[in-house]
């Protein structure tokens, strides 16, 4: 069942960049990050409700934690996407997302089976092979800024899934509530001193529509990685959620006709191999 759900997490994770992306060349990146909040909290709220969880002021600050890497991370994500390639921003990002906690993981006494730890190099593996294109398709290579931008951003959600396994099982799903909530608020505190929202309060149908996408998938992706971890180990539940950036391409194939360069259909198989692996341990 974690495997399931932490493939879910990644499906919806990966559409949601595919859409923030899109929506980040119409809108800046923290009118985008604000909207789609919004529109995914009431989801999130009435999920939760239904889980019926009680939360701690320890479950409280961890959300709230959540929500300040989970903010950062989609502002230094977007801003990349927007400037530069999806199909190489988000599976850099994935990177570090899964080293973080797997490396957090392992260093607090986690000991997966060994047919899920012979997955994890190969999950890795097949993430740096969905990174990799030929120079000429890459258009001489993604500036400096944005390659830090995407590397923040991979940091920043690897914390994220630290933050949000360290909660109490008790808690269901009122963490990510909590984040989600804290993600909106330090970004209207932004707004208002900036008004950097309001002064791209229209985008058109269109626009809005896609930051709808954006949200809707994002918060589908929250839930589904906090009821992943709750099931299995972050070591490995991390990995498999990391392992988006194959919707994103899919999604940037069809929709955009990016080229899927050799090495990222074998990153993809590759990808398969490793959640075989790691659903069997």
């Amino acid at each position: 069942m974690a495997v399931t759900l932490a493939l879910l997490a990644a499906l919806a994770y990966g559409a949601a960049d595919f859409y923030g992306g899109l929506a980040t060349r119409l809108l800046p990146p923290g009118a985008v990050v604000l909207r789609s909040n919004v529109i995914g909290l009431p989801g999130m709220v009435v999920c939760a409700a239904l889980v019926h969880g009680r939360w701690t002021s320890h479950d409280a600050l961890l959300g709230a934690v959540a929500g300040v890497t989970a903010t950062t991370g989609l502002l230094l994500l977007y801003r990349a996407l927007a400037r530069g390639t999806m199909s190489l921003v988000a599976p850099i990002t994935a990177v570090l997302a899964a080293v973080v906690p797997m490396a957090v993981g392992l260093a607090t006494g986690e000991r997966p089976a060994m047919t899920a730890v012979a997955g994890l190099p190969v999950a890795l593996v097949a993430m740096v092979l969905l990174v990799s294109r030929p120079q000429s398709d890459a258009g001489g290579g993604m500036p400096v800024t944005e390659l830090l931008a995407a590397l923040g951003a991979g940091v920043a959600f690897g914390f994220f899934f630290v933050a949000i396994d360290a909660t109490s099982h008790g808690a269901g799903l009122w963490p990510v509530v909590t984040s989600n909530v804290t993600s909106i608020s330090l970004l209207m505190l932004t707004a208002a001193k900036t008004g950097a929202v309001r002064a791209h309060a229209t985008g058109g149908e269109t626009t809005a529509w896609i930051v709808a996408a954006c949200g809707v998938f994002g918060a589908a992706g929250h839930v589904f990685f906090l009821l992943a971890t709750r099931q299995g180990l972050l070591t490995l539940v991390a990995v498999i959620a990391s392992l988006y950036p194959a919707s994103t391409l899919l999604l940037a194939r069809i929709v955009l006709h990016e080229r899927i360069a050799g090495r990222q259909r074998l990153g993809a198989v590759l990808a398969g191999v490793a959640v075989i692996l790691i659903s069997v341990g």
